[in-house]
């Protein structure tokens, strides 16, 4: 089974949080790899690779990119939390859960994309959230479908104390949803697209409701970004050379789209169906200025109250203050002693100024 970029956190609950003693290294070097993993909004990291556009970036600063794939989301941070990569591919909640958890100093260069109706809540025999009272909830537990019920509930004045959520493998969703005795479910992309067509099924939430909420990134390992820029530059550089391309109304546009549907298991109508219920910052400025917006502070203070609230934060943390996460204007979220996670906009600004 593949293990996407939504199951990190269930992971996490079975095995505990990770904490490893050794980071990447700091120190100016020229050869860097990169790991990323089977997403709508990161398939373009692996279609840079395939058509030389990062050994373009790389060659024009005068450094080694390498970019591997993942099959396993989960390993993938696990191998940049040790040490084995520079930078990874994956969501603010996990930057937060994983690497910073476990003493990793994580910058996000590149803010990429975010759901805006990837993920919904579906019920049946109801209309409306509020039905989904005294139900069992099928999802993915402590993943970003839980977040997403969590979110839900709140904005009805219920609490998880009002259903019962059943952890569920993402693998078994469409299955299960068919079946009599689950009547409630949350989860993503793709299977939101097949669970819609069913009988019965009725969507009565999605992130398009918690706009701005669950965000993708590329992050990077803060020391070994300060000590060469230029990785960061030509991280920024493969990204917006690629998004041009990916979102451009042309027959290249076209066959990017489709190369990137068929590389995650799809065809080009089902990867711009994906693409419709995600944000993708394709213009920096764009980027710069959701980055830069106060609304993330309040979109991280939700997402570490949940992850203090699940348990997920730290061992022995004893608030959701146990780390410090730096905003670009400065301000500190929690603990400003223990800063191990950053939003940055440096890198894409440069980009907007047209500064690569």
């Amino acid at each position: 089974m593949k293990i996407n970029r939504r199951t990190t956190l269930a992971a996490l609950a079975a095995i505990g949080v990770l904490s490893f003693g050794q980071a990447a290294t700091a120190q100016e070097k020229t050869d860097f790899k990169v790991a990323w993993s089977i997403y709508v909004g990161w398939m373009p990291w692996g279609h840079a690779a395939d058509t030389g556009i990062v050994d373009k970036w790389a060659d024009k600063y005068g450094i080694s990119i390498e970019v591997t794939q993942f099959n396993d989301y989960v390993e993938s941070i696990n191998q940049y939390t040790a040490g084995g990569y520079d930078a990874v591919t994956l969501t603010n909640m996990d930057g937060l859960s994983i690497p910073s958890a476990g003493g990793v100093d994580t910058t996000a260069v590149i803010v990429g994309d975010f759901s805006d109706g990837n993920d919904a809540v579906f019920i049946k025999d109801g209309t409306a959230l509020a039905d989904i009272a005294g139900r069992d909830v099928n999802l993915v537990e402590f993943s970003v479908s839980h977040y997403l019920l969590a979110r839900a509930l709140d904005s009805v004045g219920m609490s998880e104390q009002d259903v019962k959520v059943i952890n569920t493998a993402d693998p078994d969703m469409v299955g299960a949803f068919q079946t009599d005795d689950v009547t409630a479910m949350v989860t993503w992309n793709p299977m939101v697209s097949e669970i819609e067509t069913l009988p019965g099924a009725v969507k009565v939430f999605d992130s398009s409701q918690i706009e701005g909420e669950i965000i993708d990134l590329m992050v990077a390992n803060t020391n070994v970004l300060a000590d060469n820029p230029k990785f960061g530059q030509a991280l920024a550089g493969i990204w917006y050379e690629t998004m041009t391309l990916m979102t451009s109304d042309t027959p290249e546009g076209a066959a990017a789209r489709a190369a990137m549907g068929a590389a995650s298991g799809t065809d080009q109508a089902g990867f711009e169906a994906q693409m419709a219920a995600t944000k993708l910052f394709s213009d920096p400025a764009e980027a710069v200025a959701f980055t830069a917006s106060s609304d993330l502070a309040g979109t991280m203070n939700l997402v570490r109250a949940f992850l203090f609230d699940k348990g997920l934060l730290t061992p022995g943390a004893t608030s959701e203050d146990a780390i410090g996460i730096a905003l670009p204007d400065g301000t500190i979220l929690g603990d400003t002693a223990n800063v191990k996670f950053r939003f940055d906009t440096t890198f894409m600004q440069m980009a907007a100024d047209g500064a690569l």
